[in-house]
Order: C-alpha cells, then structure tokens, then sequence
C-alpha cells in the first residue's frame, strides 16, 4: 500500500464489505449489518491498509459501513469517525470537499452510490483512473493520490483476499 508515495496524500475510500440484501432486510436499513463474508472482507482490508499507517477512520454512519472500518480501527487503535457527508444519498460534492480536507492515509467507507457519483464527479475534474470499473463493487478500495499541482490519480483496488 502506497501511502503518500508522490509526495502528495493519499486517501483510501472503501466501499462497505458484503451486508445482507436489502430486500430481505426487515427494518431500518442503517443498521443493516455485515454477513459472515463481509467480515471476513473487513479483516482482509484490515490486514490490506494497517501497513499503510492509517491517521484516521471516518464512516458513514450506517452500521455496515462502521463494521466494514472496526478490524482496521482495532489493528490500529483508532475510533471510527462518523462522517455524514459518506452516508447513502449524500451528493459528491460534499464527500469531494471532505476528501480535500484529509491527512495523508486517511480512511473513508460509505455507498456504492455515492463512491460512483464521486468516482465520476472526480473524472469530470480530470483525475487520472486507473482500472476504472463501471460500478463500484463491495469492498472495493478506491485509492485517491492528491498531488499539487497535478491531477489527482484515482486507483481501484479490489478487495484482497
């Protein structure tokens, strides 16, 4: 894991690990958990950035989303942060700016939805894409290189395994 490796900053945005389908979930759909494979997947991404040195973890405040940081937060010894600009719905523009305002390696997770509108509001400003998918899969690490004054560079990371 490159943390900061052009001189710039590096931020890392996940797309939460595998939960249960929305259709079969029974209640509120915040609080939908992780199944057994979207564990194994948080550890595995755990394993994947502690190297990197991580400063910080913000979560949308869903819970799968915060289950999706908690090895990564234990490996660690930080707190998960809830950040309401990554919850379901909220637009690119806000998760852009709270993206500006990151250290270096720090650790974001929220929504297919909004990683894909931010994936593509980011390509609209020229960031460079490498390997860029149509969509956003489960526990996909969206690696974000900030450089000044280039272009960001925006890398897409599939779950390690």
């Amino acid at each position: 894991v490159a943390s900061g490796s052009t001189g710039g900053v590096t931020t890392y945005l996940g797309r939460h690990a595998k939960a249960g389908k929305r259709a079969n979930w029974q209640g509120d759909d915040s609080l939908r958990p992780l199944t057994d494979d979207g564990r194994e997947q948080s550890e595995a991404i755990a394993k994947w950035l502690a190297p990197a040195g991580p400063v910080e973890l913000l979560s949308s405040p869903y819970l799968r989303c915060r289950q999706s940081l908690e090895p990564l937060a234990a490996r660690c010894g930080l707190a998960v942060r809830d950040a309401p600009a990554l919850a379901e719905g909220e637009p690119a523009d806000a998760v852009l700016e709270l993206l500006r305002s990151c250290a270096d390696s720090t650790v974001l997770c929220s929504h297919g939805d909004v990683i894909d509108d931010t994936v593509e509001l980011l390509a609209r400003g020229g960031a460079e894409m490498t390997d860029r998918p149509r969509s956003v899969r489960k526990a996909t690490t969206v690696v974000i290189e900030r450089n000044s004054p280039g272009p960001w560079v925006v890398t897409f990371v599939a779950c390690p395994r």
